[in-house]
C-alpha cells in the first residue's frame, strides 16, 4: 500500500518534539548565514547568487543523470539576471529551459504557484516535446490512463524493480488543485518544514510524464526562498541532495511505501538542509577570494579573454593550462593566446610551471589563501 492510497491522504502527521531541536538548529544556522551575507557588498552577493544558482541547476539535473555544460548554465543565468560577466557563451535551449524554471521559482518566490505556471516550467524543461527518444505530454498533467499505473522503476528489462506507483491519471487534476491550494495558503507550519512537505507531496502525486524530480526541487527552492524572505541564493539544496542521492531515493521510497507519519522523512530533509547550509561556506569563501583577486591593480585593463581564463583558474581549472587550451577555449589563434599569456606573466599574475616548449603550462602566481567564512 502506497502513502497516497490511505483514506486520510494527504493529511500528513509528524512528531514536533522529535523535530524541534533539529529545526531550531537549522533556523539558527540559516539566520547566521543570511546575516553574514548582509554584511557583504552588492557585487559579492550577486556573484554568490550566480554561483549558487549555477550549482543548483547543474546538480538538480545531475540527480536525474543529465549532465549540463557549466559555462552555458552560468552564462544563461547571468544574462537573465542582467549581470555583467565576462566570457559569456551561447547556451542551448534545454539549458535555457532549466534556468528559466529555476529563476522563475526563486526570483518570483512570492508569486502564487498555479497549474499554468507549472505547465510553463514543464514546457521549458522539454522544449522538443520529447524525453530522450520518447514523445511525452508536455505542459499538461500526464494522461496515461491507457498505460496506468505510472511507475518508478529501475533495472534491466524483464528484471525491473518497482520503487513506487503514482496515483492514476484521472485523479491528478483534483490532487494538484489540493496541493496548490495548500502551497499558496498561509498555514501554521514552519516555512522550512513546509519545503520538505511540499517536496514529498509533489513527487508523490508525480503529475508529469517526466521532470517531476527537477520540478519538485524547484518548488523546494521556491519555498526556501520564502523562508529566507530573499531571492538571493547563498546555499544549494540540490547540490547536497546530489551528494546524498542514494539516501534521498531510499528515503523517498521508504516514505512513499509507509503511512502518513512523515517524521523520518522530515528528519532527513532537515539534516540535509543543515549540511547544505554548512557546505556553502567554501562557495562563499571562493567568492570572497575572487573579489580580492580582482582588487589587485595588476588586473586592471585586461581583455575579456584573459578575464574569462583567469576566472576559470580561480574556479578550479580542469587539468593543466597551456597555450593550446587557451586558444581553444577563448576561440583565438595560438599567437593571440601566447600574447595574452605573456602579458599576464609580465603582470606577475601567471607563472610558468615546470617544462618547456609545447609542454609549458601556466598557473596563478599565488595560491588563493583559505578564508574561513
Amino acid at each position: 500500500m502506497y502513502i497516497h492510497q490511505y483514506k486520510a491522504w494527504p493529511k500528513f502527521t509528524w512528531d514536533d518534539k522529535a523535530l524541534s531541536k533539529l529545526l531550531t538548529s537549522v533556523r539558527h544556522k540559516q539566520g547566521r548565514l543570511l546575516g553574514k551575507m548582509e554584511g557583504l557588498g552588492f557585487s559579492l552577493k550577486e556573484e554568490a547568487t550566480l554561483q549558487t544558482l549555477t550549482q543548483d541547476v547543474l546538480k538538480s539535473s545531475e540527480i536525474e543523470g543529465e549532465i549540463l555544460n557549466a559555462d552555458q548554465v552560468r552564462s544563461s543565468i547571468a544574462r537573465r539576471l542582467g549581470m555583467e560577466v565576462a566570457g559569456l557563451v551561447p547556451s542551448d535551449r534545454n539549458v535555457d529551459g532549466v534556468v528559466e524554471m529555476m529563476l522563475d521559482a526563486t526570483q518570483r518566490y512570492n508569486s502564487a504557484l498555479g497549474d499554468e505556471r507549472l505547465f510553463g516550467w514543464h514546457a521549458a524543461l522539454f522544449p522538443t516535446g520529447r524525453s530522450g527518444m520518447y514523445k511525452i505530454v508536455v505542459g499538461n498533467w500526464r494522461n496515461n490512463s491507457k498505460d496506468d499505473p505510472m511507475q518508478v522503476i529501475s533495472g534491466a528489462m524483464g528484471r525491473e524493480t518497482v520503487h513506487y506507483q503514482a496515483p492514476d491519471a484521472e485523479l491528478l487534476e483534483q490532487a494538484m488543485k489540493h496541493f496548490l491550494t495548500w502551497f499558496n495558503s498561509t498555514v501554521d507550519i514552519d516555512p522550512v518544514l513546509k519545503a520538505g512537505i511540499a517536496h514529498l507531496w509533489f513527487v508523490t502525486v508525480h503529475p508529469f510524464d517526466d521532470g517531476n524530480g527537477r520540478i519538485a526541487r524547484a518548488i523546494t527552492d521556491m519555498q526556501l526562498a520564502r523562508a529566507d524572505e530573499s531571492a538571493q541564493r547563498f546555499y544549494s539544496m540540490s547540490s547536497q541532495i546530489r551528494v546524498e542521492r542514494n539516501t534521498y531515493y531510499d528515503m523517498l521510497e521508504k516514505t512513499q511505501k509507509g503511512d502518513l507519519d512523515i517524521t523520518e522523512w522530515l528528519e532527513w530533509f532537515l539534516s540535509c538542509y543543515d549540511r547544505a547550509l554548512s557546505n556553502t561556506g567554501q562557495t562563499l569563501a571562493n567568492v570572497i577570494q575572487k573579489a580580492k583577486f580582482w582588487e589587485n591593480p595588476a588586473t586592471t585593463n585586461i581583455n575579456d579573454r584573459q578575464r574569462h581564463m583567469l576566472n576559470k583558474l580561480l574556479d578550479g581549472f580542469d587539468g593543466k593550462l597551456n597555450s593550446s587550451k587557451w586558444a581553444k577555449i577563448t576561440k583565438c589563434s595560438q599567437d593571440t593566446a601566447g600574447r595574452d599569456i605573456a602579458d599576464l606573466i609580465e603582470r606577475r599574475i601567471l607563472i610558468k610551471e615546470a617544462g618547456g616548449g609545447r609542454s609549458t603550462t601556466y598557473a596563478l602566481s599565488e595560491n588563493s589563501r583559505v578564508i574561513n567564512f
